[in-house]
């Protein structure tokens, strides 16, 4: 928490856990209009819940209607799907399926990994519009949560909150009157830190393969390309003014160097690789532990 004193406002929503802390509690018409943000992007992206539109693409391809966050949100998968050449996909979702992270939570993987079908041969995505040629399993899991926490904020915003923490599970939104010092968890030891850093204002998103993992070595950041578990990044943390762009680029390190990344986008970035090493951006304003 920012301030000893600050209030906590907890709940669950898209299958995490939320806390939001405000020097004063919010009020209840205000935590309603916050539950309801959350409900309704539920309703319209998870691939979990059979009644969201997701889960209609998965049944059958057309032309679907999609709330207004989408054109931001297919912008930026657009963008990193070129960065990445097709590692990094919205379409993610069947090759998950495949390894058993499923609507059942099955976790038992139904076959040889899967890649995920190419964008330019199955869907078009025109700001909210988007027409599917054949049925998908979107899976907008690594920019949805920093995009949710940014409308949270703007929520937040709105109702004359000016100063605030959001907690989605680590993905964290700040605005406050002094720095917030954030303990980067280790990824191999979740109960130590490898180092800190000093979060002043804007979004910290983490990524890392310890996280939703099961199975011998599978989790769930996956090559688009061949629908296999990245093994060469292990964790990464980005820092950017959007909680969507930063949320979305934690993973597009697994695919891509950060220096290759800051050509196109403005951020700071620390990736930890599976040897052991570790490279970051001149502006991450982090000390690692030795």
């Amino acid at each position: 928490m920012p301030q000893p004193d600050w209030e906590e406002f907890r709940f669950d929503g898209i299958g995490t856990r939320w806390e939001i802390t405000t020097p004063r509690p919010l009020v209840a018409g205000l935590r309603t209009r916050l539950l309801s943000v959350v409900e309704k992007y539920d309703g319209g992206w998870s691939r979990f819940r059979p009644d969201s539109t997701v889960s209609a693409m998965a049944r059958r391809p057309g032309r679907y209607e999609l709330p207004a966050e989408a054109a931001a949100l297919g912008r930026l998968y657009g963008l990193l799907y070129e960065v990445t050449a097709g590692a990094m996909t919205p379409l993610i979702g069947s090759s998950l399926e495949q390894l058993g992270y499923d609507a059942d939570y099955s976790l038992k993987p139904a076959g040889a990994p899967l890649a995920a079908p190419r964008w330019e041969d199955s869907l078009d995505w025109d700001g909210t519009v988007l027409t599917s040629r054949v049925p998908l399993v979107l899976d907008i899991g690594a920019a949805g949560k920093g995009q949710l926490v940014d409308l949270l904020a703007a929520e937040l915003r709105s109702g004359g909150e000016d100063n605030f923490l959001i907690d989605a599970s680590g993905d964290l939104y700040y605005r406050g009157p002094d720095p917030l010092t954030v303990a980067l968890e280790h990824p191999y030891d979740p109960a130590k830190a490898i180092g800190t850093v000093s979060l002043a204002r804007g979004a910290l998103c983490a990524s890392a393969s310890n996280r939703r993992a099961w199975g011998d070595g599978l989790h769930h950041v996956l090559d688009g390309t061949t629908g296999r578990p990245v093994t060469t990044a292990v964790a990464t943390w980005t820092m950017a003014e959007s909680t969507m762009a930063a949320d979305a680029l934690a993973t597009a390190l697994f695919f891509v160097p950060g220096a290759a990344l800051e050509r196109t986008f403005d951020f700071s970035w620390l990736t930890v690789f599976s040897d052991g090493s570790a490279a970051y951006s001149a502006g991450f304003e982090g000390t690692l532990f030795t």
